[in-house]
């Protein structure tokens, strides 16, 4: 999944208006930041086009706005947090249009280095359908087009994939050309032994990231909720854990692909169950019961790995190479049940190994648990992260080396 020579080192953006899609997805409370960290992420970028003498022209989806445009979704703090981060005046264009007087005047006056960030491009009811209206709209702002924005690399979206039809110069950031890198290098071509984690609660929800996976990895760790139904296949009962029965006959067929493959196949030994789920979910007195996976109780229900479980999978994670983990080992907001998870990140923490974090919540485990600055690679997308894991080519990343 290489892309060859377009990222944003090989172009020449002197003078010319460059379109750039950030992930500024991110999470507010009453009109505030309370985490900058994927506006920090797109800095590089930014700077390097600044830098270059490009006219920077930002881009964004902010929430999921059902009704048009709505207040709550609006980008204008992204650019007063963007200004104090680069140092220089972003210029907001608020166009519930997203391109449009405001915008058109802004991005008329633009002098090399500035900077003009558009309203939330949800604001549109055409950009999540990829109409070609709006992908027209937002190309006759632009002479090139960088995608930075991995989170939303999934999903072919006017601003993700349709505008690279009516922009000639196309090219990846620094932080889409790092998850490129990272995720593609691991899967298509790691350094071994390849160990794969998979958790999470539902098997539906990985079914082709394991069968992809099995074709690639050395061992193949399954924690988390999605175990429990993998146990099941296997003949265990699993009380009031979480199951999904329409999947017990994929789980028999991927253990025995892996049999078949040579891959080692690692599911818990044991397990940390509670009478019932938690409730606030971080609500830390629960009783627990720390039993074999041969003898959960009829009325109890798994919640995190066991330590045996937890040392079997460490011992995994410290004899690879390369390791990629997407999905938490049990309900890690408990603190009672995050001792699973808490191995797994605190082994990948000390592996001499590459280790990338798939996205999603096994991103904000590693985050909570303080281990974010021991990994190699923590991946901006979750969904974007999964469908990479299973092979899939994303239409943000396909239109730019189409292109």
């Amino acid at each position: 999944m290489g892309l060859g020579k377009v990222t944003v080192d090989d172009i020449n953006v002197k003078g010319q208006r460059v379109l750039v899609r950030c992930d500024f997805n991110v999470p507010m409370k009453d009109g505030v930041i309370t985490n900058d960290n994927r506006i920090v992420a797109a800095l590089p970028t930014i700077k390097k086009l600044i830098a270059d003498g490009g006219k920077v022209i930002l881009c964004s989806h902010l929430g999921k706005p059902k009704n048009g445009p709505e207040a709550k979704f609006s980008l204008a703090p992204v650019a007063v947090r963007l200004s104090e981060l680069l140092g220089q005046p972003v210029t907001f264009a608020d166009d519930d249009t997203v391109v449009g007087e405001n915008a058109k005047a802004a991005v008329a006056a633009m002098k090399d280095g500035d900077v003009v960030l558009l309203q939330n491009t949800r604001f549109r009811k055409e950009e999540t359908k990829n109409l070609p209206e709006f992908s027209k709209e937002l190309a006759s702002l632009a002479d090139v087009y960088v995608n930075d924005a991995f989170g939303s690399a999934h999903r072919a979206h006017c601003s993700t994939a349709g505008v690279t039809d009516y922009v000639k110069t196309t090219a990846v950031g620094y932080l889409m050309g790092k998850e490129i890198e990272y995720l593609g290098n691991a899967v298509n071509a790691p350094v071994r032994p390849f160990t794969a984690i998979l958790g999470g609660a539902k098997v539906a929800d990985k079914l082709n990231v394991i069968s992809n996976l099995l074709e690639k990895v050395d061992t193949l760790i399954i924690g988390g909720g999605m175990a429990y139904t993998f146990l099941k296949a296997q003949g265990y009962e699993i009380g009031q854990s979480l199951c999904d029965d329409e999947k017990l006959a994929y789980c028999k067929e991927m253990m025995d692909k892996a049999a078949a493959k040579g891959v080692k196949l690692l599911l818990p030994v044991d397990t940390v169950c509670v009478k019932s789920f938690p409730d606030p979910i971080d609500n830390p007195n629960i009783e627990t019961l720390t039993v074999p996976v041969t003898a959960i109780p009829a009325d109890m229900e798994g919640c995190d790995i066991g330590p045996e479980t937890a040392k079997l999978f460490a011992e995994a994670v410290q004899a690879s190479k390369t390791v990629v983990w997407n999905g938490p080992m049990g309900v890690f907001e408990n603190p009672v049940l995050a001792a699973g998870t808490l191995a797994v990140a605190k082994a990948m923490a000390e592996a001499d190994a590459t280790t990338v974090i798939g996205g999603g919540d096994s991103a904000a485990a590693v985050m909570q648990l303080g281990f974010a600055d021991k990994m190699t690679h923590i991946s901006t997308g979750g969904g974007a992260s999964l469908e990479y894991l299973e092979g899939k080519a994303l239409p943000g990343i396909a239109c730019i080396a189409n292109n």
